[in-house]
Parts: C-alpha cells; structure tokens; sequence
C-alpha cells in the first residue's frame, strides 16, 4: 500500500512546515509541564526519600493544592483557545465554500492540472482511476480502468 502514498514533505511550504513545529514543540511543552509534578507526587507517595525533601522544600500538600489550582486555570484556557479555535476554523470554512461555488469548465480543469481533455474524458466514465504523478507531485499521466 505504500507504493501509493505519495511521501513528499518537501512540497510542503515553509509557512506549514513551521506551524506544524510550532505546535508540536508547544504540544510537548505542555505534556512535559502537567506531567512532571505528577510523576513527583506519585514518587512521593511511594516514599521516595528524595521527593520527600522536595515536597517539603515546594511547601508540601498546600503547594500541590495551589499547583492544582494553576494547572485547573491552564487547562480551562487551553480549552477556550481551542475553542476559539474550531468556532474560528468553522466560519472561515463556511466563508472559502461561499467563494468554491463557481463553476469549473473542463478546459479550466484540464489547464490548471496540465491533463489532456481526451484523457479527463475517458476517465469520467471509469470506475477507478490510477494517477501518476512525477518527483515535484504534478499529474503526468491519467489510466482509466474500464470494468467488464
């Protein structure tokens, strides 16, 4: 199944490439800050001699119910972000489907792809399509298969 994948992130712009580091490094950062305090407290509770110290060194049982407090707060806007997010990426969906109801002709199809018309023909009658396409992801070639 591979062989039909295209694997190709150098296609990608740089604009998405940076956004997907972006958000992978703030993901990681996030996992990492509301994981280590639990892993000191579950070493704490297991008696760990030196997380002892250090509860005790961080103020104890009132600093973890503050920390709580904090992480409560962090994770409340975490949620409103995304939020902010979805309702943000609904209506700009809605607005770009308002502007994708214009009409494509077939000679407009077969310019911006580079595909013959015989070929674009030939390939709306057929059940299953193979597409090849060259090194940089541009369509060469269309093969329609004809079911018998």
């Amino acid at each position: 199944m591979k062989g039909y994948i295209i694997n190709a992130p150098h296609l990608q712009s740089l604009q998405k490439r940076l956004g997907a580091l972006f958000a992978w490094a703030i993901c990681w950062v996030m996992w990492i800050y509301l994981l280590v305090p639990l892993v000191t407290l579950c070493s704490w509770v297991l008696g760990d001699k030196k997380m002892i110290n250090q509860m005790r060194w961080f103020g104890g049982y009132k600093s973890l119910l503050e920390l709580m407090e904090i992480y409560a707060v962090t994770l409340l806007i975490m949620a409103a972000l995304w939020l902010v997010w979805v309702l943000y990426r609904a209506l700009r969906k809605r607005s770009i489907l308002l502007a994708a109801q214009k009409k494509v002709n077939d000679t407009e199809l077969c310019a911006f792809y580079q595909v013959k018309a015989d070929e674009l023909q030939q390939c709306r009658t057929a059940s299953m399509i193979t597409v090849f396409y060259d090194e940089n992801g541009h369509i060469v070639h269309l093969e329609p298969h004809i079911d018998r």
